[in-house]
């Protein structure tokens, strides 16, 4: 089966119109401490990774109107009934962070949910989302300005260090998100746009909010990188410069990302990325592609997953994962590469396991970071990684 075909830049916006146009209204909320407060208008759009939020979104529902039986009249001296043209449904979205305990969907669930649900008796639908696994709709309504930072909201560092964002869409531009990454020149690449921010004097109040414009990226991601360079810098406290890759300065911007150092100048991975999920849980053994929006938290630690990069298929185990599972496994991504030569398209296969990934893995997950949880060293089949 081939791969599935990014969506256009005109079905995403339709996509969004559509959406939002039936949204009349949404509630924000954040988990402080044991309870959830309405979320600063000021914070839409801004997620940390160590906290849970609440979003309450109500739509505008058509409801059509019962059309007259053939043979009855309608006479003036007949009263009829009113006919109600538009209803209304609720949901309730949850994101959880990836560095979040479950402590805040437990608190949701004995608090606002049940608040809500006596609010909107039978109209109420419950959403659970972790982050970078958000619905398109739920995406839809942040504009392609939804940007994840790591840590929690309420975190004052004693000393204030640079932070780096990355602007990405995976499979769609409704997939848009700005995701801190680490503060290292490495991590930059031509074929897209990032947000450096350096605060001056470990001082959080003033400094350079650097945008940095890959000269391979697309010139609607550069436009859209220099609006969502504003939300992070909200009060206009930090001075902004507009970069465009190779005009970097010597000064503030290399410092702030530990030297100046080589980078990738292609995203080539981009155009290829395939993520397969190897399972026997079903009793049988089945290899299931995910969707082109996938993320690190999709890598199943009872599981093998086969990911195609475009030039090597890695076949990455997991700590938990069976000895049957990892040799089917591995026969699959045989069977793929040879499915692939014979069309004349190479791949070399690689294997990898949890916390022993490569760079050329990891750069094919937008915000890669540090596991959930430690891995166990997997010596299954005598494999020394």
């Amino acid at each position: 089966m081939p791969r599935q075909p990014p969506m256009s830049a005109a079905e995403a916006e339709q996509l969004m119109e559509e959406w939002n146009e039936d949204l009349d209204g949404m509630e924000s909320f954040v988990l402080e401490g044991k309870k959830f407060v309405r979320l600063p208008e000021e914070e839409i759009g801004h997620f940390f990774s160590g906290d849970s939020y609440v979003f309450l979104c109500r739509y505008w529902v058509p409801v059509e109107t019962p059309e007259q039986e053939e043979g009855e009249e309608g006479g003036e001296d007949v009263p009829q009934p009113e006919q109600q043209e538009e209803d209304f449904q609720c949901v309730v979205y949850f994101w959880q962070g990836r560095d979040a305990s479950n402590m805040g969907w437990l608190t949701f669930t004995f608090s606002l949910q049940k608040k809500f649900e006596s609010l909107f008796p039978g109209k109420l639908e419950v959403v659970r989302t972790h982050q970078q696994q958000e619905n398109l709709k739920f995406l839809a309504h942040f504009k392609k300005k939804f940007i994840i930072h790591q840590g929690h909201r309420k975190d004052k560092p004693a000393e204030p260090q640079p932070s780096l964002f990355q602007i990405r869409a995976n499979g769609s531009p409704l997939c848009t998100r700005c995701i801190q990454i680490p503060a290292e020149g490495k991590l930059l690449n031509s074929e897209f746009c990032y947000i450096l921010k350096v605060p001056f004097d470990n001082d959080e109040t003033n400094g350079i909010v650097y945008v940095w414009i890959g000269r391979c990226s697309e010139p609607d991601e550069a436009k859209l990188v220099e609006d969502v360079s504003n939300d992070i810098n909200p009060n206009g406290s930090y001075s902004v410069q507009i970069l465009n890759e190779g005009e970097e300065p010597e000064n503030f911007f290399w410092v702030g990302l530990g030297g100046q150092t080589e980078y990738e100048e292609d995203a080539e991975f981009m155009r290829h990325t395939r993520l397969f999920r190897c399972s026997n849980e079903k009793g049988f053994f089945t290899v299931s592609e995910k969707c082109t929006d996938f993320c690190q938290d999709d890598l199943a630690d009872d599981d093998v997953m086969l990911l195609d990069t475009g030039s090597e298929v890695f076949v990455w185990v997991g700590p938990t994962a069976s000895q049957i599972e990892a040799k089917l496994a591995i026969k699959s991504a045989q069977v793929y590469i040879q499915h692939l030569r014979s069309k004349g398209i190479q791949r070399k296969l690689r294997l990898t396991v949890k916390n022993k990934e490569p760079y050329k893995f990891t750069c094919c997950f937008h915000g890669w970071g540090r596991h959930r949880q430690q891995a166990k060293q997997f010596k299954g089949l005598g494999w020394v990684f």
